[in-house]
């Protein structure tokens, strides 16, 4: 497994970025021979007041052949944002993508890419293939920070614990027409499929301890009311690393390995 840390110009955010690639090496029998397979390539996105480290186990990068690509989000909600320089959506969604393939060739197709993220990259990641459906064939989202429902109607001086109204108005834009905006995952999902568009694969799990299972459930119940294909798994577990790695696991297997 290589590790290269990557620095490099993006347009959607105005200034020099770094980010992580994790490359599987070249399989190769005892007599020499390489045995190149076709790589796929995963997009990770890290949580709110998180970075980007890799929480990918290696050996399941390995097993079923697909680098990791980890940029840095830092509390964007992956959202193209108000401010010039903060276009995180296109930067993962468009830019990002582009230099991974044009720079290593790798998962040229939407069904070899897919994009998953935990707490607010669990948002960031559905709402990153929603909006680019014909670039990521399979979203997976842990502990989703599906909030919009949350903020909607906040007012300026406003603070729900986490964090206050300018912040939110930052990510979001308007929060008296955020449920309804294209900030919301909701009303993506449910244009592609009106549309008859192209929808990801969609995976999403939630601890039962989680603070986020009530936000989580609603967005499945959600996506069962417009007839929307998905798989949604509830397990005990908390909002922690120790709940996501167990379903890093889960989904990547039924992510990739159908075809090992």
């Amino acid at each position: 497994m290589s590790q290269i840390d990557i620095r490099s110009f993006s347009q959607s955010l105005n200034r020099y970025v770094s980010f992580k690639m994790y490359i599987p090496d070249d399989k190769h029998n005892y007599g020499g021979v390489y045995d190149k397979q076709n790589m796929k390539t995963l997009f990770i996105l890290h949580g709110y007041t998180q970075d980007g480290i890799n929480w990918i186990p290696e050996c399941i990068a390995e097993k079923y052949n697909f680098a990791v690509a980890i940029p840095h989000g830092e509390n964007s909600f992956w959202l193209d944002g108000l401010s010039t320089g903060h276009n995180y959506c296109t930067f993962v969604g468009d830019e990002l993508v582009r230099y991974v393939r044009n720079t290593f060739g790798l998962a040229q197709t939407a069904e070899d890419t897919a994009i998953m993220g935990y707490s607010m990259g669990g948002f960031g990641a559905l709402h990153t293939a929603f909006t680019y459906p014909d670039t990521f064939g399979k979203v997976c989202a842990l502990s989703s920070a599906l909030i919009v429902h949350e903020i909607a109607g906040m007012k300026t001086g406003e603070n729900n614990g986490v964090a206050n109204y300018d912040y939110y108005h930052e990510c979001f834009g308007n929060l008296d027409e955020v449920v309804a905006s294209d900030n919301n995952p909701e009303i993506l999902v449910k244009r592609l499929s009106q549309e008859n568009s192209k929808i990801p694969q969609i995976y999403m799990a939630c601890g039962t301890e989680d603070f986020l299972l009530k936000n989580n459930r609603q967005f499945h119940r959600f996506l069962d009311s417009n007839n929307i294909p998905h798989v949604y798994l509830e397990s005990k577990g908390g909002h922690d690393m120790t709940f996501w790695s167990e379903y890093v696991v889960k989904f990547t297997d039924m992510m990739f390995g159908k075809n090992e």
